[in-house]
């Protein structure tokens, strides 16, 4: 029997997260975009800087066979 109390106990506790979670993830989702778009930009960003430094060292090695 507090088997079957507890069972109920922790629908009627996690239907509701279960729901709210599902109707907060797109405004989560929305909120990160900007993000992800930040980090994208970033990463470019830092690859062509990179690439300008070592512009130098792979034209002084010369081309490759």
């Amino acid at each position: 029997m507090l088997t079957l109390v507890l069972w109920i106990l922790l629908a009627v506790l996690s239907l509701p997260l279960a729901i709210l979670a599902l109707l907060l993830w797109p405004l989560v989702w929305l909120i990160s975009l900007p993000l992800k778009l930040v980090g994208i930009t970033l990463k470019g960003a830092f690859d062509l800087i990179g690439a300008i430094i070592a512009l130098p060292a792979r034209l002084l090695r010369g081309p490759t066979k």
